[in-house]
């Protein structure tokens, strides 16, 4: 069931109960407090070093942030949390549930999120991911963004991050 008048308006762009075409009866929408449980679990079983409850929490109150869940069969089954500050956006975290990769989520999600860039006026958007992350470095290539340099290091003092960048004008 669609979110109605939960529906929340990022600039002039409505993100809410959008579909995504890869999977049919699923929708991208702002995450809300009772998506957390679901985000955590993806969240927990994405990364090493997992974001906190209160860090979502922040993020979904936060005046210049937007984050996104996307949904299929009311269940979460990916996120992207997007800051936008300016001319300046960047993503702060996307993950998809481990079932569900591979599938289009996430390139849905980013796309989303880019869409919401734009329409907060950012003038570029970049990331970082983890330099083993060949599949996440694919996937960002296809969308546009470009290798800006590396920080060494960057995850639990081992993994390098291969920072990325797209340009929006």
């Amino acid at each position: 069931m669609c979110c109605g008048e939960n529906r929340l308006q990022y600039s002039a762009i409505c993100i809410s109960c959008q579909p995504m075409s890869s999977l049919e009866a699923s929708f991208i929408r702002p995450m809300t407090e009772t998506d957390l449980d679901g985000v955590l679990e993806i969240e927990q079983a994405s990364f090493p070093t997992p974001w906190r409850r209160e860090h979502f929490l922040h993020e979904i109150d936060a005046r210049h942030s937007f984050p996104m869940a996307a949904v299929h069969d009311d269940k979460i089954i990916g996120y992207v949390v997007l800051m936008s500050l300016f001319e300046e956006a960047q993503i702060l975290d996307v993950a998809v549930a481990p079932d569900q990769r591979g599938r289009g989520v996430a390139r849905r999600l980013m796309e989303r999120a880019i869409q919401v860039a734009m329409g907060q006026g950012a003038e570029a958007l970049a990331l970082e991911v983890r330099a083993s992350n060949t599949a996440a470095i694919t996937l960002y290539e296809r969308l546009g963004f470009v290798r800006t340099g590396t920080r060494r290091g960057y995850y639990e003092g081992t993994e390098d991050a291969v920072l990325m960048e797209l340009s929006l004008i």
